[in-house]
């Protein structure tokens, strides 16, 4: 009998809700950091001062950044199955894109198909 390889749980989808928008506010907080003092340096630090210009650049992207970070982590690593289950899935499963010959072949079936089923219908 072969011994079991204990496998860490997968997070749940608050979890990584929670972890792409810890990662989009940190990459928000640095590109807000870099655009900002560019900004502050570029054309001065306007009517409020340097601070606030460079933490609202700072604030706007991090918040933006993490809004569609967190919901893309959630979208992307929202599967019913596994990697490995789907990978054998698609692998398995027929091609959906088929030729133009297979194609035509399937919707002359399908005419032929209603076209008995009316003429059932119609007798």
């Amino acid at each position: 009998m072969a011994a079991r390889v204990p496998r860490a749980q997968e997070p749940s989808v608050w979890q990584k809700l929670k972890m792409g928008a810890l990662m989009g506010g940190g990459v928000g907080l640095t590109i807000g950091f870099i655009f900002g003092t560019y900004s502050v340096l570029r054309g001065g630090a306007g009517p409020r001062g340097a601070l606030a210009t460079l933490s609202q650049y700072m604030l706007s992207s991090a918040a933006t950044f993490s809004f569609f970070l967190a919901i893309g982590s959630v979208i992307r690593n929202d599967a019913l199955l596994p990697p490995h289950l789907q990978a054998a899935q698609i692998q398995f499963l027929p091609p959906l894109v088929r030729s133009r010959a297979e194609g035509g072949m399937l919707i002359r079936a399908r005419w032929e198909a209603e076209k008995a089923r009316r003429t059932a219908v119609a007798a």
